[in-house]
């Protein structure tokens, strides 16, 4: 057996996991099955992963990057914020099509989660990075498109993985990629109006001190929502 870096072999098992759950579900891949899959001993994989809650939470964290990896290297330097976020968008569903085992083990990985005690924090974890990568992407928008929002970031990032995910269960339970696709189009069109420019959000705030940070008259544009309740939701 070729010897490797702790953090490739940690990829090489992560990758067999992958393969493992998507073809047999999560209770397929035990230990021995992706030990197998990678063609290493047992130890290996007990050396690089503690337990299977930390090889699950690995599992969950590289689904989420590969979704939205495809859509970001895609964004350009500069342009209109709507055409960044339906450009987005349209990469990240079709590479939800592209890769339905993984898609449908996401969810597998948050119900068995949320049934198993001891293995809640992979679902928790799940969430907080799908949350964050929700965030960066709105980050990048403001930078390309030079806009902020009328909403708080983590308010949105919230609403934006919620439609994410309804419209990919939708898709896997009917196959209808079509109306999966016009769904999160529409989602998307939506959210654009959310996107304020920079030198109106001046205008409106009289100051721009920190384009990152939604003002606090841009806030009272918005009809309040209920406690619990996202505005997109």
């Amino acid at each position: 057996m070729n010897r490797l870096p702790v953090a490739e072999r940690r990829e090489q098992l992560i990758e067999a996991a992958l393969s493992v759950a998507s073809r047999e579900g999560i209770d397929g891949a035990t230990v021995r099955a992706v030990a197998a899959e990678a063609g290493v001993s047992l130890g290996v994989v007990h050396y690089c992963f503690r337990d299977k809650d930390e090889l699950l939470r690995a599992m969950a964290h590289t689904i989420t990057e590969r979704n939205l990896a495809r859509g970001l290297a895609e964004m350009p330097e500069s342009a209109p914020a709507k055409d960044l976020i339906l450009g987005v968008l349209e990469g990240l569903w079709a590479n939800i099509r592209a890769t339905r085992g993984p898609q449908l083990l996401t969810y597998e990985l948050t119900t068995t989660s949320l049934r198993h005690s001891e293995l809640r924090q992979v679902g928790i974890d799940q969430y907080v990075v799908s949350w964050a990568a929700a965030e960066h992407f709105l980050e990048e928008v403001e930078r390309a498109g030079s806009v902020t929002w009328r909403l708080p970031r983590h308010i949105i990032a919230r609403s934006i993985i919620a439609a994410v995910d309804g419209f990919s269960l939708a898709w896997l339970v009917d196959g209808d990629a079509d109306a999966g696709y016009q769904g999160l189009r529409l989602f998307a069109e939506h959210l654009a109006t959310l996107a304020v420019p920079m030198d109106e959000e001046a205008m409106l705030s009289g100051t721009a001190e920190d384009p990152h940070e939604p003002r606090g008259d841009l806030h009272r544009l918005v009809k309040p929502v209920g406690a619990g309740v996202t505005a997109l939701a």
